[in-house]
């Protein structure tokens, strides 16, 4: 016999039962003066099943091996299928909260009456006085509401609230088989300590899932449902009391029902809890690798293809029961993280910071800083922990970046070899420079500054002949802003928008003569990225960190590379070579990756902050370093960093050892391979006038000193010990330590 075509018999007296079970659990319920005939009208005109909307459920994060590293969740639940909750399960929660769920049509007449009964001898709740399906419909109007006050309306006890939701439960039992009712009952209803539905339950409660629950473990959060923040186990010992009284009451009635034997209830009763509590932490300040985590859940929020509005991308962020998967690598990782920490601690206020990127798909696998992500006590401004994904941009959850110094210079050698400069090409140049003429921004407005006057950095000297090896080598900022004046300030920046460059901040870039020495804010993954495209032989690809996506449906998604050719690939290696020679003959010689390598570095006026980007065929990598307080306040001169004294910060000094250590740990597992040769032809020829004589007069300088160092090494031997002098040479005379610099490391690189 259907529901509708009993209803005439049991609805007077399924809604007197209801009202009264309302009456006497909620004594503020007053009645409703209705009459009988028009109780029947209301049980017999059913409306439709209630709305229901997707149960929010965690979205997970994976790393590229496939393991978790992060969750996002509005609430901590994974719904899962009937046949994935064990039978014992499904037995303690009928048995505790609807013993003839089976049997009635939605509305349990004897039931509620039993229930009344009981609870009235017991002088509480010993019995739920609601059907399953009953409470199934509370739970839908309770997730459905979107406001505190549609929550309060879904859970107010009066008469009103009541009659609604026994029409909706009739109009369910229409809808779905008992099973499908059970399911969604299992899965919406609340357990306690965080746990939506019966698997997050198991695993909060038991460490354990759904499918493997055990006897006592099943009538535990069975005992849990009906009354789960005074039994929540992680709040102590006296809710951990009520949950194993509620668990016997559970036992009780199993065995009374017939489900248990009374010697298996009885023997469940002896035993504790056996709780093994499982932490479920949400958000980015719990995960293992809480900055990769962060830019993350900013590009779900922020990027228009994870949907058209930002309330629906935070909504199928925290209620989609998503899984991504991201192109994070745990040992590029793990080799970033450890770079960083053994040169600059949590507590510094100068931060360093890391990203590295796969060229060829912009895949980002690995993210870190040194300080550790989070708030500090009592919100400090200034301490270990920050909330700002030091590696990323603002879009990202960033800060304002650092000016990316000498590295930015490699966009001007790529403009220049595109319009036909060759290998040995270069002019004369002064020791300094005023840019007062001859730079157009891309509005071809004059943009000079005859009131600046540019220097070059210690150890280039005071002017003389430059080619683009060497002008590259020795980052001579002179050269550079004189080459970008010959190629086209305006032609340099299109060469760095078409590989990705953009200020951290979001902000037009600055088009000013100093471009080139990198007077733009920038964050790492940006840097990381536009070097990635030279190893990727001019294909630039945007930063990707999410590379597949599972609905709560399972249909996959793959999220491909963003890739387009942003230089010739013929262009890309010759700066190859050019940038290869950094390691050899430049500003990083002497600091070896042991395999094909490029890169450069990055130092700013005054110190502001220090940078190193660089790449292989397989991956690249850039590393900034600057103080969060304010770069142009606190400059990185005579600053202790980790364990180590500096009397300025430069690209070679910090960054670049960083770079080393993260990039040789990350590749370990990866064969060597190079790049390919640059078309000689082409970029091959080039002549700067009296470069070769001044490269002969600066060798033979360099013979004389090491000669004379020798010697004074050799005279030195003669000494005793403790009347040597020390005959280490510093590089230039702002490195020649004075007395607290004596305690510490000596600083001997330079740019």
């Amino acid at each position: 016999m259907t529901v509708l075509r009993s209803i005439g018999v049991l609805a007077v007296a399924g809604a007197i039962g209801g009202l009264l079970a309302a009456a006497l659990a909620a004594p503020v319920v007053t009645g409703a003066g209705l009459s009988a005939k028009n109780v029947a009208l209301t049980f017999v005109d059913l409306p439709p099943a209630p709305r229901e909307e997707p149960l929010s459920q965690v979205t997970r994060l994976l790393d590229r091996n496939g393991k978790q590293f992060a969750q996002f969740y509005e609430a901590n639940r994974t719904t899962v299928r009937l046949d994935q909750v064990a039978p014992v399960m499904r037995q303690a929660i009928v048995a505790i909260e609807d013993a003839r769920f089976y049997e009635h049509g939605g509305l349990d007449v004897k039931g509620t009456i039993r229930a009344l009964l009981t609870n009235t001898q017991a002088g509480g709740i010993k019995q739920g006085g609601s059907s399953l399906t009953q409470q199934l419909v509370k739970n839908i109007l309770v997730e459905a509401a979107r406001t505190d006050a549609e929550r309060d309306r879904a859970r107010a006890p009066n008469l009103g609230r009541k009659i609604t939701e026994l029409r909706y439960a009739l109009a369910m039992e229409e809808k779905y088989r008992k099973d499908e009712i059970l399911e969604k009952y299992l899965n919406i209803a609340y357990f306690g300590a965080g746990a939506h539905g019966v698997e997050a339950a198991a695993r909060r409660f038991f460490s354990t899932t759904a499918a493997r629950l055990t006897l006592t473990q099943a009538a535990t959060l069975a005992g849990a449902v009906r009354v789960p923040y005074s039994t929540d186990p992680s709040l102590g010992d006296r809710q951990q009391a009520r949950l194993r009284q509620r668990r016997d009451i559970v036992l009780d009635r199993m065995a009374e029902v017939g489900l248990i034997t009374r010697q298996e209830a009885t023997a469940a009763q002896r035993t504790g809890l056996g709780l093994r509590l499982h932490p479920e932490p949400g958000g980015c300040a719990e995960s293992a690798y809480p900055y990769y985590c962060y830019y993350v859940q900013r590009e779900l929020l922020t990027n228009p293809a994870f949907g058209g509005t930002a309330a629906k991308r935070q909504a199928r962020m925290s209620r989609g029961g998503l899984v991504i998967r991201t192109s994070l690598d745990p040992l590029a990782q793990r080799a970033a993280e450890q770079a960083i920490q053994r040169r600059v601690r949590p507590e510094d206020t100068e931060v360093a910071a890391e990203a590295m990127v796969e060229p060829g798909t912009g895949r980002i696998t690995a993210m870190t800083a040194s300080k550790r992500f989070g708030r500090n006590p009592g919100n400090k401004k200034n301490g270990a922990r920050t909330t700002f994904n030091l590696p990323a941009d603002v879009l990202h959850g960033g800060g304002q970046g650092f000016q990316a110094g000498s590295t930015f210079k490699v966009f001007t050698l790529a403009t220049a070899l595109r319009q036909g400069w060759r290998f040995g090409d270069g002019f004369q140049t002064p020791g300094v420079l005023t840019p007062g003429q001859g730079y157009r921004d891309c509005q071809g407005r004059r943009v000079n500054d005859p009131k600046t006057t540019v220097y070059n950095a210690s150890g280039e000297g005071t002017g003389g002949p430059h080619s683009l090896e060497t002008g590259t080598w020795k980052s001579v900022n002179i050269f550079y802003m004189m080459l970008e004046r010959k190629v086209g300030l305006c032609n340099v920046v299109k060469t760095a928008k078409a590989l990705g460059i953009s200020r951290a901040d979001g902000t037009p870039l600055r088009e000013v003569p100093t471009f080139t020495l990198g007077v733009n804010e920038m964050d790492p993954v940006t840097v990381a990225a536009g070097f990635a495209a030279f190893a990727a032989r001019g294909k630039y690809c945007r930063p990707l960190a999410i590379v597949e996506i599972t609905g709560r449906d399972g249909e996959r998604t793959q999220v491909p590379p963003a890739c387009e050719q942003g230089i010739e690939r013929e262009v890309a290696d010759a700066v190859n070579w050019v940038l290869g020679g950094v390691f050899t003959q430049g500003t990083m010689r002497g600091q070896s990756l042991d395999r094909p390598a490029a890169g450069k570095t990055g130092t700013n006026n005054g110190y502001t902050s220090a940078w190193f980007a660089g790449y292989t065929p397989d991956l690249a990598a850039a590393v900034s370093v600057g103080d969060i307080r304010g770069a142009y306040r606190y400059p990185l001169r005579d600053v202790e960093i980790g364990d180590d004294y500096y009397g300025a910060v430069q690209g070679a000094s910090l960054p670049g050892p960083i770079w080393i250590d993260s990039m040789r740990a990350a590749l370990r597992r990866t064969s060597p391979s190079g790049f390919p040769g640059p078309d000689m032809s082409r970029f091959g020829g080039g002549f700067t006038p009296g470069l070769k004589e001044a490269l002969e007069a600066e060798a033979k300088a360099r013979r004389e000193h090491d000669q004379t160092i020798a010697h004074r090494r050799r005279f030195d031997f003669l000494w005793p010990p403790w009347q040597r002098r020390d005959v280490r040479e510093p590089r230039h005379r702002r490195d020649i330590p004075g007395p607290r610099q004596r305690r510490h490391r000596f600083n001997w690189r330079y740019r």
